[in-house]
């Protein structure tokens, strides 16, 4: 009988695929990844199902779903923690982990949805904290060389919301991400406004980590980006749409900028959005943005990709029109193009 991908994706849209495998084990994945291969058959890997959009048609191939696990630590004052993480681990539970144990340098990444094995493909970051800052390496399965290789944080070329593992899509099957971590009972500085305000500290000052982390899950929540079954605002992939990095002479007036390495500017995607007149809740009964935050495209129940997708053009098309900035979509599309 085929498997319904709607059944595993937080959206909760997808059609059916005849060949779906759970892969517990290590081996499991990298055999049932090889075998495909050999034989020709299209490959999705899927973790969490938090950062995809997958057509009402379905995957005509394989469908592998990460369920490995396995938690590896060793701590000493002076070199911190080194925690090995196997890719199927659930990413919340491995911070929830981190803040209990005194590991520094993801507290601020709580309430993200998804797996450890995602991580470092998106460079998954929020309120100033991104996972790239504390990855050491990140074991993966080369399906083009067709063995293990170990990528070192300069191997895989992290940027704002990518990676080398992303930049060569099809590849690279994550395994297993080791972290660097430094041992403490307070956070890392903290670098987000908003994050601050709600700590009653000042940016660059530091709090504890469990306040971190509570902080964070309560701004994530009143945001919709914490998952619950009864709120629809969080049947999302959360932040549809990246935040753009533009020339300065390109950002809009008014919008809100943070100053990027190569002298860029990163702009709002959610203001852009706003601003373009698409306002919270804006959609139909099936798929509608967020009532609580502008970035969330949600499945207001019932929806289909094909309702999603219109959804993200109209908005995408609108922002380009208003300002001449093309919104990037984040979430990985799969058989559907916007």
């Amino acid at each position: 009988m085929a498997e319904l991908l709607a059944n595993h994706t937080t959206l909760r849209v997808g059609g059916p695929v005849a060949d779906f495998v759970v892969a517990a084990s290590e081996a499991e994945l990298i055999e049932a990844v090889r075998q495909a291969d050999a034989s020709g058959k299209p490959v999705l890997v899927l973790g969490g199902g938090s950062n995809v959009l997958v057509t009402d048609s379905g995957f005509d191939g394989r469908v592998v779903a990460v369920r490995t696990s396995g938690v590896q630590s060793d701590a000493d004052a002076c070199g911190g923690a080194v925690v090995r993480v196997a890719a199927g681990e659930v990413w919340d539970d491995l911070v929830t982990r981190a803040v209990g144990q005194g590991w520094v340098g993801v507290e601020a990444l709580a309430g993200i949805p998804g797996l450890v094995g995602a991580t470092p493909i998106q460079n998954v970051g929020a309120y100033g904290q991104e996972v790239s800052e504390t990855i050491a390496s990140v074991r993966c399965w080369d399906r083009q060389a067709g063995e293990v290789r170990t990528l070192f944080n300069r191997d895989c070329r992290f940027g704002y919301r990518t990676s080398r593992l992303k930049q060569e899509p099809g590849r690279w099957v994550v395994l297993e991400v080791v972290f660097q971590l430094r041992l403490g009972d307070l956070g890392a500085p903290v670098a987000y406004a908003e994050l601050a305000r709600s700590l009653g500290v000042e940016p660059g000052a530091r709090a504890t980590l469990a306040g971190v982390r509570d902080s964070v899950l309560a701004l994530r929540r009143a945001k919709g980006m914490v998952l619950d079954a009864t709120d629809h605002d969080t049947w999302s992939a959360g932040s549809f749409f990246t935040n753009p990095v533009l020339a300065p002479e390109d950002l809009p007036a008014g919008a809100p900028s943070w100053p990027q390495p190569d002298g860029r500017v990163k702009t709002s995607a959610a203001w852009l959005i706003e601003q373009a007149g698409f306002t919270r809740g804006h959609g139909n009964a099936r798929a509608a943005l967020s009532s609580k935050h502008s970035l969330a495209l949600t499945n207001r129940g019932g929806a289909t990709a094909s309702d999603l997708v219109t959804l993200a053009r109209e908005v995408r098309d609108g922002v380009r029109a208003r300002f001449g900035i093309e919104l990037v979509n984040e979430p990985v599309l799969v058989g559907c193009a916007l």
